[in-house]
């Protein structure tokens, strides 16, 4: 899914763990070819290529999982994720490759083609029908979560609970390294790809995502627009901020750390109140001063810098 995809983990037996690592990386290779929309050929496009026709298409049990996954966040969210908001990342990919900005009629025809809402799903038939005409549905918002519990899901089906896998920063821990109260984990700030903030997280059988614009971003007229797109408005993000999200599940948590990047403070918070166990970090980078804000949960899974 474009991103860099590690897996670590403690084994005494390292030809073990390497079968073990192999068998999840290909586990991964096989979802993303299901669901990655930078494929052609991927099942996801393919069902995409149908939009319009009237028809519900029968899918494979893993498309049709996470179609339901991001449905429910859709729905807890208001919106602020929403999987087919495909046509408008379209759109800014091509902004970010050919540095034009796109115009209002052009972001406003693309809108025209999204709405969860006309996602409908068979649940008997594993079957779906996307009612609107042009359609396009990118998972980029909790697809490497959900590619990351599969992964790990593998590994601890070999036999390797010890482990954690790194998708892209959509992070899914297994049980604690020996010796270790868990996984040490750094958080980038803002804008930045080398500096971390001074506090750690500290998890096991958890996850954590982190969305920014550290690596995907547009800039026009000395504004930085970022990848992640409100799908309300059509329009990247333009505040310089992290959303850190930790959740149970790596998909839960990739898609809280979108839809909080879209929702303002006041409703990010109230949204992680609706997850039990789900915690947030939300960090701004103001004239070159880093300020944080956090949900009540979330020093639980500090610890301090090693």
């Amino acid at each position: 899914m474009g991103s860099p995809f590690t897996i670590t983990v403690y084994a005494k037996d390292s030809l073990a763990a390497a079968i073990a690592a192999t068998a999840a990386f290909k586990k991964a290779d096989e979802l993303t070819n299901i669901l990655s929309d930078y494929i052609d050929s991927s099942e996801i496009n393919r069902l995409s290529s149908s939009a319009g026709h009237g028809r519900y298409i029968k899918v494979s049990e893993p498309l049709f999982d996470i179609l339901q996954r991001s449905i429910e966040a859709a729905k807890l969210s208001g919106g602020a994720y929403d999987i087919s908001i495909g046509p408008v990342v379209k759109l800014w990919r091509t902004a970010r490759r050919t540095k034009i900005f796109p115009d209002k009629d052009s972001i406003q025809s693309a809108l025209s083609k999204t709405g969860y809402k006309f996602i409908h799903l068979d649940t008997i038939n594993h079957s779906v029908l996307l009612e609107k005409k042009g359609m396009k549905l990118d998972v980029g918002g909790l697809g490497k979560g959900f590619v990351a519990a599969a992964a790990l899901k593998v590994l601890n089906e070999y036999g390797f609970d010890c482990a954690m896998v790194n998708a892209g920063g959509k992070i899914i821990t297994g049980k604690s390294p020996p010796g270790k109260e868990g996984w040490l984990i750094g958080i980038n700030a803002p804008e930045q790809k080398v500096e971390i903030l001074e506090n750690f997280l500290l998890l096991h059988e958890t996850s954590v995502a982190t969305s920014g614009d550290i690596y995907q971003y547009v800039e026009f007229d000395g504004k930085k627009y970022s990848h992640i797109v409100n799908p309300k408005t059509g329009i990247g993000l333009t505040k310089s901020k992290n959303v850190t999200a930790i959740a149970k599940d790596a998909t839960t948590a990739d898609w809280l750390a979108t839809a909080c990047s879209v929702l303002s403070v006041k409703k990010s918070f109230r949204l992680i109140k609706k997850i039990p166990g789900a915690a947030l970090l939300i960090t701004e980078n103001r004239n070159g001063k880093i300020y944080q804000e956090s949900s009540p949960g979330f020093k639980n899974y500090l610890a301090k810098h090693p």
